[in-house]
């Protein structure tokens, strides 16, 4: 972060200094945990359900905090440090970030979507990053305290942000978008994660939809043309949409996408700039996706066929999103573990179904905030896994895990072990455990399924020869 006044931040949060203070002092760190504070940083105490950072205003000021804001009542004035009086901490912060990425001309793309953000993000940052100076969310840096946290670290050398935008209500990318102000708006696809706050699809759509509401003048869409409720933004939005995906209408089309060698897919696409071939150091067709995204994204901002290609080839996918463990005896672990939701679920599934081995092993777990839905989507999940050729052995784990296992009993699969918890599954590995097989792991991120791999790759050690 470069450093602004506290006069700046006075401007910016329409705050109240609470006792007289140099105002052409700087901070260059905003901190918003009291537990890792930077020295003269500027400490922004929230408050949430179970917590409230104004207990820790005093030790933030003592571990090196320069000032902070805040929303209560301080007993104490320090007379070397700075307090500021806002009507909330949360919206502060927020608006103080807003102010901070108005400071530098740059281009903002934000990027949001029920499955798929993550890997979007970084395949729009890898190409960007052929010709520009790029700044991306890190981590799970998505909500309403990452996105401020995000922008924070720009700097004048930077020329494009991307950024991800997560949520699980509606208004929340509302929030989001307006402190980001995208001049490229990124919708992945409209699928079930969240849909036990939001409702229906039509619903988690319009919660979606929300990041057009902070795109500047002369901004853009770009749109997954596969997904039929994202369809529905055609002719709605004021923005110009660029399409992406496999349909004949999308001008950034893929028009094959197939295993190649070294668990790579080779796609070939038409686009306005001509054809494209590249390679995807990532398995599974749905990477179309976030290719054509990044291609299309990059397109917008002037980058070549070849730079687009080199920036697609050069992509890294994060830790624990379909990680390729290679082990002794031939055994593969797919660790996806980071997330889970019913469609990127079926797209892990394919993935095992066409990889090599002789014994393929689906290690599935609960899915979490589908709500009232949960029962009826992890069956689905667990039919469209019965009936995938190629799976020989499923193993369930958790209460809505049973339900995947009964969707595939329905479909016709024989081999399915439903166990209530990891310690339960672990006995069942350990049985199906063979030289040569190939073993997904995936739930949703409370599941802590990185536990599994780890066993998996413990018990390959044990009993390799």
């Amino acid at each position: 972060m470069e450093a602004i006044t506290i006069r700046e931040i006075l401007a910016a949060v329409g705050g109240t200094l609470l006792r007289p203070f140099d105002e052409d002092r700087t901070i260059d760190c905003v901190d918003t945990d009291s537990r890792t504070m930077h020295e003269g940083s500027l400490f922004i105490p929230l408050s949430g359900e179970r917590f409230d950072g104004h207990v820790y205003i005093d030790q933030a000021l003592e571990d090196g905090a320069l000032g902070c804001l805040t929303h209560k009542s301080v007993e104490t004035l320090r007379p070397d440090k700075f307090y500021i009086q806002v009507e909330d901490t949360m919206t502060a912060l927020g608006t103080l970030a807003r102010y901070y990425r108005n400071k530098f001309d740059l281009k903002v793309v934000g990027v949001t979507g029920s499955v798929g953000k993550t890997t979007t993000k970084d395949m729009v940052a890898s190409v960007l990053s052929q010709r520009y100076r790029v700044l991306k969310t890190e981590g799970n840096y998505n909500n309403n305290i990452g996105v401020p946290k995000t922008l924070f670290r720009l700097d004048h050398t930077h020329q494009i942000a991307v950024i991800e935008m997560g949520m699980n209500h509606m208004g929340e990318i509302d929030y989001l978008t307006r402190i980001a102000e995208p001049d490229v708006a990124v919708i992945t696809n409209v699928g079930d994660a969240h849909i036990e706050n939001l409702g229906s699809r039509e619903n988690t759509l319009r919660a979606k939809a929300e990041i057009f509401s902070g795109v500047r003048q002369g901004g853009v869409a770009v749109l997954n043309g596969d997904d039929p409720l994202i369809a529905k933004l055609d002719g709605v939005l004021i923005h110009p949409i660029t399409w992406y995906g496999e349909s004949e209408h999308c001008a950034w089309r893929c028009t094959s996408i197939k295993e190649a060698e070294h668990d790579t897919m080779h796609l070939t696409a038409e686009t306005p700039l001509g054809h494209l071939e590249t390679t995807i150091h990532c398995l599974g067709r749905h990477m179309l996706y976030p290719a054509l995204t990044a291609a299309a994204v990059g397109g917008r901002f002037g980058l070549t066929l070849e730079e687009i290609s080199r920036g697609i080839e050069s992509f890294v996918p994060t830790k624990m999103r379909m990680d390729i463990v290679r082990c002794k005896n031939g055994v593969t672990i797919l660790n996806d573990t980071y997330n889970a939701n019913p469609q990127s679920m079926r797209a892990a599934v394919d993935v095992l179904a066409n990889y090599s081995g002789s014994y393929r092993v689906a290690v599935l777990g609960d899915m979490l905030e589908l709500g009232d839905l949960g029962p009826m989507l992890h069956e689905s999940v667990g039919k469209a896994v019965g009936g995938t050729p190629g799976i020989d052995c499923l193993v369930t784990v958790g209460q809505l895990g049973e339900y995947i296992a009964k969707g595939a009993k329905s479909a016709g699969m024989t081999e399915v072990y439903d166990r209530p918890n990891k310690e339960e599954a672990k006995v069942v590995l350990a049985q199906v455990m063979q030289p040569s097989a190939v073993f997904l792991c995936k739930a949703s991120r409370g599941m802590k399924f990185e536990e599994l791999t780890e066993y998996l790759k413990r018990l390959v050690e044990s009993t390799a020869e």
